[in-house]
């Protein structure tokens, strides 16, 4: 009951008489030390990502809806976001650090959502046999694993090689839609050497495991951590700006790595307790993903 009372008491009246007097001790608004005092990245950008520090306690109407709007503002309007902020809270034009900051977090934020549509538009798209720049990726990806083999027809057992469960691989790709394709291709081409390692020791005889379903599911999983917003902190870290397509190909990509080690490290009893496992590893995954420093990348 105390710690209710307590809340509403610190929510309500002693929050804005204690921001004033930080104010005029320091010459400071809340958003300017929030913004000086929290090191670049994660710490900096979730620390106004929930609604715009300050914005609760702003006791003019305006003066809330433009910290508020900021967190949803589109990558176009950052700049003038960033001016208007200024101009409500009186900060000056020439703290260009607070100004730098600010926009820094702000194209992160706008960045990430960008980020989402983007991946989830991708996602919708369905293999089609018929598209030509689709089968082409397709067959690039078997290049790129299978450098020595030719594929001898489009349908054909020689796609369980790579894992896909059947002579089509399109059946595969129902559930990620082209995305799972395009990462696929992503990891084969800029971590050729390690595609094809993992390729070879996903063929062992004892834990071996299917190379590309497991590549489409974890592209699922790279998908929902993005969805429900887990990967801010990682894409916060390591983008200092708007993250891209790239950035979530590359999360892949250490996804993949990881859970190949993770697999072979854990000796599970048959690929019949692969969802098991599969769900130990996204547990592990979303643990780190808590560090606000966290940065999952593979390097070159």
């Amino acid at each position: 009951m105390w710690a209710h009372v307590w809340g509403f008491l610190y929510s309500n009246y002693f929050r804005f008489w204690l921001k004033w007097i930080l104010r005029l001790l320091t010459g400071k608004c809340e958003l300017q030390r929030v913004l000086g005092g929290a090191e670049a990245g994660a710490r900096r950008t979730l620390s106004i990502g929930n609604g715009g520090a300050g914005a609760g306690a702003a006791r003019s109407p305006r003066k809330r809806r433009v910290l508020r709007n900021a967190v949803h503002v589109e990558e176009a309007e950052v700049e003038k976001c960033v001016r208007d902020i200024m101009k409500e809270k009186k900060i000056e034009q020439k703290d260009t650090g607070f100004k730098t900051n600010l926009h820094i977090s702000l194209l992160q934020i706008s960045g990430y959502k960008k980020l989402y549509l983007n991946v989830e538009n991708l996602r919708k798209v369905p293999y089609d046999s018929e598209n030509e720049e689709h089968e082409e990726q397709l067959i690039e990806l078997w290049n790129l694993l299978m450098p020595h083999e030719n594929l001898k027809a489009r349908i054909s057992k020689q796609w369980c090689d790579i894992g896909f469960q059947g002579d089509d691989p399109k059946t595969d790709f129902r559930g990620m839609g082209l995305l799972g394709l395009v990462n696929l291709v992503y990891f084969s081409k800029h971590y050729t050497n390690e595609a094809r390692q993992i390729l070879s020791r996903s063929n062992h005889p004892k834990l071996g495991y299917s190379y590309a379903i497991v590549g489409i599911n974890l592209t699922e999983m790279a998908y929902s951590l993005l969805k429900n917003g887990a990967l801010k902190a990682h894409l916060y870290n390591m983008v200092s700006g708007l993250p891209q397509m790239e950035h979530f190909h590359q999360f892949y990509c250490y996804l993949v790595y990881e859970f190949d080690k993770f697999w072979f490290e854990e000796e599970p009893e048959s690929i019949m307790h692969f969802n098991q496992y599969r769900e130990k590893f996204h547990e592990k995954i979303k643990r780190l993903l808590l560090d606000c420093k966290v940065v999952l990348t593979l390097q070159d």
